[in-house]
C-alpha cells in the first residue's frame, strides 16, 4: 500500500529523529514515504503562501490518491477511530496521501479537493511535530488494527 506524508518544509533534526523512529517502526506494517516541499517564505501574503505552497504539493500527490488533509476544522478522530478509517482507506486499495501545510496552513482549492480532513485537536501546533504526530498516529493504527499491545488507550 502506498502510504504518503506530503509536507510543506524540512524537519529540524530533533523532529526527524522522532519520526524516523516511527518511520522505522512502522515498516513492520506499510511502507510510508515524505515528500517534501519548499516553504514558500518571500511570498507577500498568507494567500498567495497557501497557494505557492499548493501547487508544489499538489505535484508531489500520487495520481488516484485518496487525498486526506490536516487541518483545525477537520475531524478530530480519536486513535481507534483513525484505525477504523485507515483499515477503509486501505480496503479502497488507493494511495493515500496526508497533506501538510507550512506555517500558514493549507490552501483552500487543496482542502476542497481533500477526501476527509482530520483535525489533530484545537491547538495550534507547529507544522513539523504535526508531522511527527501524524507518522506516531499512522504506526499507532496499525497496531490496533492488527491487535499488537502498543496502543493503550480505550
Amino acid at each position: 500500500m502506498d502510504i504518503a506524508i506530503v509536507a510543506v518544509g524540512k524537519l529540524r533534526p530533533y523532529y526527524r529523529q522522532a519520526a524516523d523512529d516511527y518511520l522505522r517502526r512502522l515498516k513492520r506494517y506499510a511502507s510510508l514515504r515524505e515528500h517534501e516541499v519548499r516553504e514558500a517564505s518571500r511570498a507577500p501574503t498568507p494567500p498567495a503562501q497557501r497557494a505557492e505552497e499548493a501547487a508544489r504539493l499538489e505535484t508531489r500527490v500520487a495520481d488516484g490518491s485518496i487525498m486526506v488533509a490536516l487541518a483545525r476544522e477537520g475531524v478530530g478522530w480519536s486513535s481507534r477511530e483513525l484505525a477504523r478509517q485507515l483499515e477503509r482507506w486501505l480496503l479502497a486499495a488507493r494511495p493515500i496521501s496526508f497533506l501538510i501545510g507550512g506555517s500558514a496552513g493549507l490552501d483552500p482549492s487543496l482542502m476542497a479537493r481533500a477526501s476527509a480532513r482530520w483535525s489533530l485537536g484545537p491547538l495550534t501546533f507547529p507544522h513539523e511535530l504535526a508531522r511527527v504526530v501524524v507518522v506516531e498516529q499512522v504506526y499507532r493504527a496499525f497496531t490496533i488494527l492488527r491487535g499488537e499491545p502498543y496502543h493503550k488507550g480505550v
